[in-house]
């Protein structure tokens, strides 16, 4: 058996979610039942991160133990010509130590938000989450600087999140303007359930004008879900990188 990493593309709106579900389709389902197709033996992705339903990628890593006599690129081009018609792209295919592994190897992740803000909604509305009101950018900049760094992030952490410690660390967080795009990078070793989405959902509040810098440090200092914003849709979140010490 050897060790396979695949980089991946995906387009979020055709799947619920990574994880493997009974019924509904999923990426590490969809993947590892065209893998099985090629080895004829039982195929296990491990990905970098469980992406929600709706979620996208243009970076997501994942890696499996394959029984292949072909090379990697003869994979990638196999796999591509099924997968891309169901919104799944094996941009990258290599063979890799057999001690690496994508999701504990990784030591950071980087998501990337778009909010298209507009009045007019747009034609890839899965792609972004359309905001009519008008928002200021530079305050909503302003408050996420306050959550880089180490913090208990008890108030942006969903309810069923299985974590075993709400304290994370943010390494970035860059909210900027382009045009009638706002878009938010966000960069941390990990991540709780739905902590980018909640954060960003809070986020829009400052930008309206519900909260100011002020009260948003409050939510953050407060550790309690209820005092902050809504979560905001799935529709414009892209896990875009995952970096490893090698």
């Amino acid at each position: 058996m050897k060790r396979y990493r695949f980089i991946l593309e995906y387009d979020g709106s055709q799947f619920f979610g990574w994880q493997r579900q009974p019924i509904e389709p999923t990426v590490q389902q969809t993947l590892e039942d065209q893998l099985i197709f090629f080895v004829k033996h039982p195929v296990k992705i491990h990905g970098a991160g469980r992406t929600d339903t709706g979620v996208h990628a243009t970076g997501q890593v994942a890696h499996t133990d394959l029984d292949y006599p072909h090379s990697p690129y003869r994979l990638q081009v196999a796999l591509n010509h099924f997968l891309i018609k169901k919104g799944l792209s094996v941009i990258s295919c290599e063979e890799i130590d057999q001690d690496f592994h994508s999701r504990y190897s990784a030591i950071s992740r980087e998501y990337e938000y778009n909010i298209l803000n507009r009045i007019a909604p747009g034609v890839w509305n899965a792609k972004v989450w359309h905001v009519a009101r008008p928002l200021n950018a530079e305050a909503m900049h302003e408050a996420a600087q306050q959550l880089v760094g180490t913090y208990d992030f008890s108030s942006f952490r969903d309810s069923k999140c299985q974590s075993k410690t709400p304290i994370k660390t943010l390494s970035q967080f860059c909210i900027e303007r382009r045009g009638e795009l706002i878009t938010a990078t966000i960069k941390a070793p990990s991540f709780l359930h739905h902590q980018v989405r909640i954060m960003i959902g809070t986020l829009k509040a400052v930008g309206v004008g519900m909260f100011s810098l002020d009260e948003f440090i409050k939510i953050r200092d407060a550790k309690d879900r209820t005092k902050a914003g809504a979560t905001a849709p799935s529709d414009g979140l892209t896990l875009t990188q995952v970096e490893y010490p090698y």
